[in-house]
């Protein structure tokens, strides 16, 4: 299967080299020297992969045929694409490919769904999963042991204990003031301590 495994972003210097924006958890495997990806738009590849090094925390690429500044950023903006076996798994048990975890259902330890992870932003410090909710608005949920509790890919679900105001500001709101109103017996408290013994997954 193909799989998006970076963005190409600008120009860097004079001699071919381009900023990427990384889409994968093993750029080191599809980010290498040798890699052939194709492209989209598809007539821009494909591209082979001659150097990358890391710059200011940044990777950098340069492709072969790729010489000077003008061409690296005619480059700009084009997603780069591998062909991954559907059936290939991480080496480590609680390590996940994109693949696995784009589409699966988010839901609290309750049940309570919140949306559906539609993309995966690998940032220098964390990991997010991009949620779209019913109403078409997104959610960045940071993946954390702390938050995610559990990936379970057979039921297609990835169990989350948010912090409050994480999925949802207001409802963070009218849940404090419902508790100051009912007391300790209220049900957000209920759900909290139903999350704290969530059981934890494979994640």
């Amino acid at each position: 299967m193909q799989l998006v495994v970076a963005r190409i972003g600008r120009a860097h210097g004079i001699k071919g080299e381009v900023t990427v924006e990384v889409r994968t958890d093993e750029p080191e495997l599809r980010l290498g020297p040798g890699a052939v990806l194709a492209t989209e738009p598809a007539a821009t590849g494909p591209l082979t992969i001659e150097t990358g090094r890391v710059h200011s925390g940044r990777l950098l690429l340069r492709f072969e045929g790729v010489r000077d500044r003008t061409a690296a950023e005619a480059l700009r903006n084009t997603l780069l694409i591998a062909e991954v076996d559907p059936d290939e798994l991480p080496e480590e048990e609680d390590e996940f490919y994109d693949h696995q975890l784009i589409d699966l259902d988010v839901v609290l330890a309750d049940g309570t769904e919140i949306g559906r992870i539609t993309e995966i932003s690998h940032l220098p410090s964390q990991d997010l999963f991009i949620v779209e909710r019913a109403d078409g608005s997104e959610v960045m949920i940071p993946f954390v042991e702390e938050i995610v509790t559990e990936i379970d890919l057979e039921e297609q679900r990835a169990v989350i204990t948010p912090p409050p105001g994480l999925i949802d500001e207001s409802e963070a709101v009218i849940a404090s003031s419902r508790d100051e109103e009912t007391g300790d017996a209220a049900s957000g408290d209920a759900a909290s301590g139903d999350a704290a013994e969530a059981p934890k997954g494979d994640a």
